[in-house]
This record gives C-alpha cells, sequence and structure tokens, in this order.
C-alpha cells in the first residue's frame, strides 16, 4: 500500500509542478509520476528534507524541484525541435 501512495503523490507533485510552471509534462500520468520522483530527489538533495511530508516525501522542495526539472525538459524539448 505504501508503494501505490508513493506512486499517487509523486505523480500529484508532478501534476503540480506542470500547473505551476505553465507546461504540460510529456507523458501523461506516466510523465508526471516520474518528474514528481525525480523532482522530489532533486529537490531534496538542493534543499535539504524540510516541510512537511506525505508518503516519505518533503512536498515543498519535492515540488520546487519538479517544476525546475520541467523548466529543464520544456527547453531541452523546445531546442531539439528548433533543431528539425
Amino acid at each position: 500500500m505504501s508503494f501505490i501512495w508513493s506512486l499517487i503523490v509523486g505523480g500529484i507533485i508532478g501534476w503540480l509542478a506542470g500547473l505551476i510552471v505553465g507546461r504540460n509534462i510529456p507523458g501523461g500520468i506516466i510523465g508526471n509520476i516520474i518528474a514528481g520522483f525525480v523532482g522530489a530527489w532533486l529537490g531534496t538533495a538542493v534543499l535539504g528534507d524540510w516541510g512537511p511530508n506525505v508518503a516519505d516525501f518533503a512536498i515543498i522542495p519535492a515540488i520546487i524541484g519538479a517544476a525546475v526539472l520541467v523548466l529543464l525538459l520544456s527547453f531541452i524539448m523546445r531546442a531539439f525541435r528548433k533543431a528539425d
């Protein structure tokens, strides 16, 4: 049950990051989950483990990290589209 809860929270974090940045995450729900997990890892590594924790995610650093990840991915994808 804990794994399912982590997937749900990771997906919500990725979805919120996409809303904050104003860009869609490629891959739909799977992309949201991946962005949530990677963003949580990135945010916790850079900002530390502070703020409220839900399903072992420090929510505030996770959302910030996921938003940065979404921005980076959107810039990279835009650069590849212009190259074509």
